[in-house]
């Protein structure tokens, strides 16, 4: 399973912004973003201003880092993207990346961030439609139901984290039920870009590969 081995804070100070990959660390004072450490490798030096060239390979480095996803699965997304019929490639783009089975784990508040996410995913915690899918990259369809295993609800590691996450808010697109600790999620429908919270212009990866 090929995956980022950056360090996670390291790659939200390149970016000067959180990107959420630690998860509570995330919103503690322990998150690099809030100590203001100065950018990798420049040592306290002043950021140069981006070039349009620059602006738009930093969405799309933010992009990845965000979601989890190396160089070459990226511009696999982006070329399926472009190829689908109806939508626009920036809004069918952000479409896929958000329908990635560890996304919509994270999404559902089965995980505190999207690489732990990834991790359970791998690790077998998960169901699509009552059968095991440990593929994180699983591209999750409208009406698809995502519940947790039957013997991982009795994992001390599981049960910490329902409860950390428990008030986090889930995406109208998704439906999540917890009575009697059954924790399934359904996706209610396909996400749009009006749907996607995160800090991004993807009209500038698409102007990037358009070139």
């Amino acid at each position: 399973m090929a995956r980022s081995t950056e360090p996670a804070c390291k790659q939200c100070r390149r970016e000067h912004q959180k990107l959420f990959l630690k998860g509570e660390k995330c919103y503690s004072e322990k998150c690099a973003i809030t100590k203001e450490r100065p950018l990798p490798g420049q040592h306290g030096a002043r950021r140069q201003k981006l070039t349009e060239y620059g602006m738009q390979l930093r969405e799309k480095q933010k992009a990845k880092r965000f979601y989890g996803v190396l160089e070459k699965q990226f511009a696999d997304y982006y070329e399926m993207a472009a190829k689908r019929r109806e939508g626009t490639t920036g809004d069918n783009l952000m479409q896929i990346l958000e329908t990635r089975l560890d996304n919509v784990v994270y999404r559902l508040g089965f995980a505190s961030s999207r690489a732990e996410a990834r991790q359970l995913v791998t690790h077998g915690h998960f169901t699509v439609n009552g059968k095991k899918v440990n593929i994180p990259s699983y591209l999750i369809k409208e009406g698809d139901q995502i519940a947790i295993k039957e013997k991982s609800k009795d994992s001390a590691k599981i049960k910490a984290i329902l409860e950390s996450t428990d008030a986090k808010p889930v995406p109208k697109w998704l439906d999540v039920d917890k009575a009697n600790n059954n924790y399934t999620g359904t996706v209610t429908a396909l996400p749009t870009i009006e749907d996607v919270d995160l800090p991004l212009e993807v009209h500038l990866i698409v102007e990037l590969y358009s070139k």
